[in-house]
């Protein structure tokens, strides 16, 4: 079938997204009350896409260098013979490149960003052992290839009226489990004891805890603050399977996630804090999610994790994940919540695909490579281009605004002293998410028909 076809239920959704995108400006709020306006902030993190390999090619974004006749410039070296540079690709089935800690460097080779297609050439045959390691794969290389409208019209809508980040940052050098920590905790570490920080060391590889299941994180995560606070919190898994290493091509089937396992895209369960706290209960199904937002009982702050169908990690369909986040979108545009909430919507690594631009060097972990990420609020500014310097951390410094008056996961304040290098939302390269947002404008109105 083909593409356009099948993406043809977004195109009715990208109209209704235009109509509802106007809204006239009210007076402007003072400062002090413009971030009460936001009561809930959701993130959505999809799995494995480079900037350039869905919005490359965006208006304004910056995007893929072309050159004075149009031509993009980029032709990166290949082992096989002649250079590739990047071109559209028609299909909705990828299958990315390696993407461990290792890869990232590889890839960046010292800010030339000309490592993707060697890579993803030389990654052609996968042992089969007991330890998870994402920089294998063995599929054709098609790390050049990137989408646009006619792929992905959902999230270039999302982009046409909302806001588009174009240097958003996966916050480490490396693969899915990482990043995921760093997304709750700003941190990944290997701790010899389940309970105390301070036994944790800084570890971006990691790969042997979906084997062995020693996910022990003594460090503290967000919700140690939350908790704290007494702000309510939710991370919502969707069931189903999700990958028990970063390719199916590397002997380790995937396996069944559920909200009381932790796994790669379900950190939280491994968390002193979480079980010490009596937390695990927040940890609950998509269907809990979805009846929160219906019933206007969303939590303060929540996280939504996918399946591997839905989650766009290769080789899982695009077009599927673009059905999922619509549902969980819609949801929240219907939602009594909708006047009140901001969304987030990232994928949690590069996934092998190229991107043109160095990630900047803020600590011994990162950043790593660009990533897409989109702001979808009745308060965020209407087809804005947002060019910070942005990381996962951005969204925990904003929920530590909005919730916590400005604490942060700091080992100096927070009582819970550990090892972390950084202070992330504490980086002066840290962009300022309020940036996306228009708190002087009325709420605007959902952008979907709710019946």
């Amino acid at each position: 079938m083909p593409a356009v076809r099948r993406m043809a239920p977004f195109l009715a959704l990208t109209l209704a997204l235009a109509l509802a995108a106007w809204e006239p400006n009210a007076s402007a709020a003072p400062e002090g009350q413009a971030m009460q306006k936001i009561k809930h902030v959701v993130v959505i993190m999809q799995e494995n896409r480079s900037f350039d390999s869905y919005f490359g090619t965006y208006p304004g974004a910056a995007g893929l260098p072309r050159d004075a006749r149009g031509q993009f410039t980029a032709c990166l070296p290949s082992m096989r013979g002649p250079c590739h540079r990047p071109y559209h690709d028609t299909s909705l089935l990828n299958n990315g490149g390696p993407h461990g800690p290792n890869d990232a460097i590889g890839d960046i080779d010292g800010g030339r960003m000309d490592g993707f297609v060697r890579q993803a050439e030389a990654a052609t045959s996968c042992p089969v052992s007991g330890t998870a390691d994402p920089s294998c794969t063995s599929k054709r290389a098609d790390v050049m290839g990137y989408h646009d409208r006619r792929e992905i019209p959902l999230y270039w809508s999302y982009a046409d009226n909302y806001v588009l980040q174009d240097h958003l940052f996966e916050p480490n050098l490396g693969w899915s489990l990482p990043s995921h920590l760093f997304l709750v905790s700003g941190w990944s570490a290997r701790c010899a004891s389940p309970t105390d920080p301070m036994s944790c060391e800084n570890d971006l590889q990691l790969y042997d805890h979906l084997y062995d299941r020693k996910n022990d994180y003594a460090w503290t995560d967000l919700t140690y603050l939350l908790h704290k606070a007494k702000v309510p919190w939710a991370y919502y898994v969707e069931k189903g399977t999700q990958p028990d290493c970063d390719d199916g091509e590397m002997g380790c089937p995937p396996v069944m996630q559920s909200p009381s396992t932790p796994s790669i895209w379900n950190p939280l369960p491994g968390f002193a804090t979480v079980r010490e706290n009596d937390q695990l209960k927040n940890i609950q199904s998509l269907e809990q999610f979805h009846q929160a937002a219906s019933t206007g009982k969303l939590p303060a702050v929540a996280w939504i994790a996918p399946n591997l169908a839905d989650s766009e990690h290769p080789d899982a369909s695009i077009a599927t994940g673009q059905q999922y986040v619509n549902r969980l979108v819609t949801s929240l545009m219907c939602s009594p919540a909708w006047s009140s909430t901001a969304i987030f919507l990232a994928w949690d690594d590069w996934g092998g695909f190229y991107d043109h631009v160095p990630p900047p060097k803020v600590d011994a972990n990162g950043f790593g490579l660009r990533v897409p990420g989109l702001v979808i609020s009745p308060y965020a500014k209407r087809g804005y281009i947002d060019h910070q310097v942005l990381s996962f951390d951005s969204y925990t410094k904003f929920i530590e605004d909005v919730f916590l008056g400005g604490a942060r996961i700091d080992p100096r304040t927070d009582g819970r002293p550990d090892r972390r290098p950084t202070v992330r939302e504490s980086l002066r390269q840290l962009g300022d998410l309020r940036n996306s947002f228009d708190f002087g404008q009325r709420p605007r109105s959902p952008g979907v028909h709710c019946g």
